[in-house]
């Protein structure tokens, strides 16, 4: 890690068999970013703070030190008062990187961001993969912002890409995503009563509407879809293509069996 971050020299001290600039000689009148610094080894973290305090890096195994003007952004995924507490990062080197502090809320804190997230990751993937996804359905996207995202944003990317590859084009829909749902937000039940009103709770979406509704149809007339495309005033091939997106949300558990509690007889 030295070696990277402060370049060698070659010769026998090294071992090396030729001279290498290291990441602060590289970033030169640049930004250098230190990803996870609470990783670093202790030493290295000692050796870090004087070249942040002198502005001034010797390679690894050289006898003259290289002026730098480099700016150093520090970045880590704890809380930094507890990686000191933990002995992970020193408490000096701290101080002198806490210049200016920037901290960034999870992505579960600050659900706005992830349309515009989402749709800049969509523009980026199309271009890779050679795609031609437009968007993502507003049903869609009210589940990704039901999710509590553990992982953050590269949860989310990675969860937009597989959407990406799985869609293809036109719109990315429920079917399209992977979530683990233990970490979303519980969908509240559709319930049909006795009485034959269907009650719908606050908050569902007008998908989750339409599905409980289909349901509940092809329940009342025992699954004659000729029957229930006839009460809905649809198509027969659209109420297929409807039960088909219906088993695949099923079959990728994203609709539960309890989701539809029905009391039709």
């Amino acid at each position: 890690m030295e070696s990277e971050l402060f370049g060698h020299e070659k010769g026998a001290f090294t071992g090396a068999v030729e001279r290498r600039e290291g990441c602060f000689e590289q970033s030169h009148g640049g930004t250098l970013l230190l990803d996870e610094i609470g990783e670093m080894p202790i030493t290295t973290q000692a050796k870090l703070l004087r070249v942040l305090e002198d502005r001034r890096v010797r390679r690894l195994g050289g006898k003259t030190e290289i002026q730098l003007d480099t700016r150093v952004i520090a970045a880590t995924n704890k809380p930094p008062e507890m990686a000191i507490e933990q002995k992970t990062l020193r408490e000096d080197l701290y101080y002198r990187l806490n210049v200016f502090r920037i901290e960034l809320p999870p992505l579960r804190d600050r659900k706005d961001d992830i349309a515009p997230m989402a749709e800049a990751m969509i523009y980026t993937l199309n271009r890779r993969h050679g795609t031609r996804v437009t968007g993502i359905h507003p049903d869609t996207l009210a589940q990704l912002e039901a999710h509590n995202w553990p992982g953050n944003v590269r949860e989310l990317r990675n969860v937009i890409e597989r959407a990406v590859i799985l869609a293809g084009e036109g719109q990315i829909r429920s079917v399209h995503l992977m979530l683990d749902h233990t970490q979303s937000t519980p969908v509240q039940p559709v319930v049909q009563e006795a009485s034959g009103s269907l009650v719908l709770p606050p908050g569902l979406s007008l998908s989750k509407a339409e599905e409980a509704y289909i349901q509940v149809t092809m329940d009342y007339v025992k699954n004659n879809r000729r029957e229930a495309a006839s009460i809905l005033g649809i198509s027969l091939r659209t109420l297929q293509t409807r039960l088909a997106e219906l088993r695949a949300k099923r079959a990728a558990g994203e609709v539960g069996k309890e989701e539809y509690r029905t009391n039709v007889s």
